[in-house]
């Protein structure tokens, strides 16, 4: 049985009532009324530019940003409500697709440009990653052969590790 589970359905959406009130006040707190000190979603932190690839799934994340380090594709983003789970923090989905988009790419440059489609994936989650600290993918290619490749994955939150992701990819034929 779920919280509220027994209570009249009026309390039940009461509490989920308080729940949005809370995660949209959290929300307001970091980007309006904290304009001095809040860092606004689309001034990434140094070294990040607009991400250079869009697709359906990723254009409701925006702004994306990315930076290259070696074969390494770093994305990162300001989490915003449009990332927010019904708790109000940062949805576990959209952790591990962007791990993936990060991961596939740094694949893909590793491996010479070559289109690739991902075998598996996996995730472990370490932490939480709340509404308005800076998310950061941190991928790393730990093998690239002719039609496999084999990534990694640290995601952090404000700079504390929050998930770590794995990856095989596969050329795509």
């Amino acid at each position: 049985m779920g919280p509220g589970a027994g209570l009249p359905r009026s309390y039940q959406f009461a509490g989920l009532q308080f729940l949005v009130a809370r995660r949209n006040l959290l929300y307001r707190l970091v980007y309006i009324n904290n304009e001095e000190t809040a860092v606004h979603p689309s001034n990434p932190p140094e070294g990040f530019v607009p991400h250079f690839r869009d697709s359906g799934l990723t254009a409701p994340w925006k702004p994306l940003f990315s930076r290259f380090d070696g074969d390494a594709v770093i994305i990162g983003l300001r989490a915003g409500s449009a990332h927010a789970n019904s708790r109000g923090l940062v949805h576990g989905g959209l952790i591990m697709a962007l791990a993936d988009n990060a991961m596939g790419l740094s694949c893909g440059r590793a491996s010479g440009g070559s289109g690739l489609v991902t075998v598996a994936l996996t995730a472990e989650f370490l932490g939480v990653a709340r509404l308005g600290q800076w998310l950061e993918i941190r991928p790393r290619v730990l093998k690239a052969g002719r039609s496999l490749c084999f990534a990694a994955a640290d995601i952090v939150a404000d700079g504390v590790a929050c998930a770590h992701a794995s990856a095989t990819f596969k050329t795509a034929a």
